[in-house]
């Protein structure tokens, strides 16, 4: 299992990494080997405001459609536009090419109550 150690985790399986003064954020390694081949995703339009835990997308594959829910409450300020193309990115490269949104956190907060890679690390194995 790869995991990105820049980033805080759900214990839904979604990251967040902050970039500057955003944060990018789409599923762990864990997550899109679990659902195997990702066949669509459904991202949310720019300038749309989320609370944490709040679903904004959807992710497709051949086993199931998963909603995708906000690591952190904030406004989307990118999607990842290739993901329409191609959502094999997802599995291809989750924390790089395959990543989903870009937001600007309202809640600067909720960061310390994301768990860290180590602590992400124990949950997922547990599965």
């Amino acid at each position: 299992m790869n995991i990105d150690k820049n980033a805080r985790y759900r214990t839904s399986h979604e990251y967040a990494r902050k970039e500057g003064a955003e944060v990018v954020a789409g599923i762990s390694d864990h997550a899109q080997d679990s659902l195997g081949d990702i066949v669509f995703v459904e991202l949310p339009e720019l300038g749309k405001s989320f609370k944490q835990g709040e679903a904004f997308g959807v992710v497709e594959s051949v086993k199931a459609a998963s909603d995708l829910y906000m690591p952190m409450s904030g406004k989307i300020t990118a999607v990842n536009g290739d993901l329409q193309g191609d959502p094999s990115l997802v599995n291809k490269d989750c924390y790089g090419k395959g990543w989903m949104i870009r937001f600007s956190p309202t809640n600067a907060g909720e960061w310390d109550g994301l768990m860290d890679a180590a602590a992400y690390e124990k949950e997922a194995g547990k599965e």
